[in-house]
């Protein structure tokens, strides 16, 4: 089969490679749509640590059942279909308590790191094992069902806030997740959703997706602003899908007394924290990890329309044209976002 590999660091290369096995618990499946996830880009260069070469990296992924082991049920040749891009052992104390997310034996497709190399859906087919595997709805496209894995990361982050009607939010960061962070929000509730970004081109779209309020960053205190618009308390939910020190600062200072502050972004390994404005405004910290088995609603709200993934889409490319986009994303050109790629 055809597959993406990175064969050394920022070195991506088309190749023919071995089909995967298809163990008994299995599910072969045709790659119809994967998207560059923007882990997929930070690891290319090694600064992540957990794209080692040579690895098939992509893990936002759906397509069409192509095989299935022989103790799989329910599930049959010609499925339109996506997964998890976790693999979790279901065996472990997390995994009995569905915290698959926490899972101590947890793998991710596409990533390879000191402790497993798995293969992922840059390529022709992919093997994932049956439990992880989600019907798609009837009329939902390979390329939007491709985005079922960043959707859920957002709708996971929302689900353990703690949202009560009409809160207001603000979200640092105006990227894939924030945007999808924001829709995440409105849907669970939020009266109002400011969005923050230091770049101030991403903010019309932040306000597409449902920004009642957008704040430039750039070189201005914009946690200054917050109290304007809620009754001079500060945000009710502050959300960094950054992870970068400025960023976890200002969702912070944007946030009241009483308020909650969930990190989802963890671009920086670690960061500076006022931890008396966290303890004397009792601000309760939420760290929020990957998802947990909330891909079958994150169908439905993409199928319906709640969330909208169609305007983060830039562009859809094949295969062969993946290392383009790959230098593309990693050159941070304005306007690009979600490339989809077709094997």
């Amino acid at each position: 089969m055809k597959a993406m590999i990175l064969k050394s660091y920022n070195r991506l290369v088309l190749e023919d490679v071995a089909e995967p096995d298809v163990g008994a618990g299995d599910v072969l499946v045709r790659v119809e749509a994967c998207g560059i996830c923007g882990s997929d880009v930070h690891g290319m260069d090694g600064s992540s640590g957990r794209r080692v070469p040579p690895i098939i990296m992509g893990h936002e992924a759906s397509g069409t059942v192509e095989d299935v082991g022989e103790a799989v049920e329910g599930i049959g040749r010609g499925d339109r279909v996506t997964f998890d891009s976790t693999i979790s052992c279901g065996e472990c104390w997390y995994c009995r308590r569905g915290m698959i997310n926490l899972c101590e034996n947890r793998k991710v497709l596409g990533v390879s790191c000191d402790e497993y190399r798995r293969h992922g859906a840059f390529a022709e087919y992919v093997a994932v094992p049956s439990r992880i595997i989600y019907p798609l709805p009837a009329d939902l496209s390979f390329e939007k069902a491709a985005l079922v894995e960043p959707v859920s990361i957002a709708v996971h982050a929302v689900s353990l806030t703690r949202v009560s009607l009409n809160d207001t939010a603000v979200v640092v960061g105006a990227g894939i997740i924030g945007l999808l962070t924001i829709q995440a929000l409105r849907a669970a509730g939020c009266g109002r959703v400011a969005a923050v970004d230091i770049d101030a081109g991403k903010l019309p779209l932040a306000e597409k997706m449902g920004a009642e309020i957008t704040l430039d960053a750039g070189g201005r205190d914009v946690a200054a602003e917050v109290p304007g618009f809620t009754g001079g308390r500060g945000a009710d939910i502050a959300v960094d899908a950054v992870g970068r020190a400025a960023a976890t600062s200002t969702a912070l200072a944007c946030v009241r007394k009483g308020g909650r502050l969930t990190l989802i972004g963890n671009l920086d390994a670690s960061v500076p924290l006022a931890l008396q404005k966290v303890v004397t405004r009792q601000v309760t910290l939420i760290g929020s990890c990957s998802s947990s088995g909330e891909y079958p609603d994150c169908l439905d709200m993409i199928a319906r329309g709640d969330v909208d993934v169609e305007p983060l889409i830039s562009r859809v490319a094949p295969l062969e044209e993946g290392p383009e986009w790959f230098d593309r994303l990693y050159r941070a050109e304005k306007g690009l976002l979600k490339v989809i790629l077709k094997p």
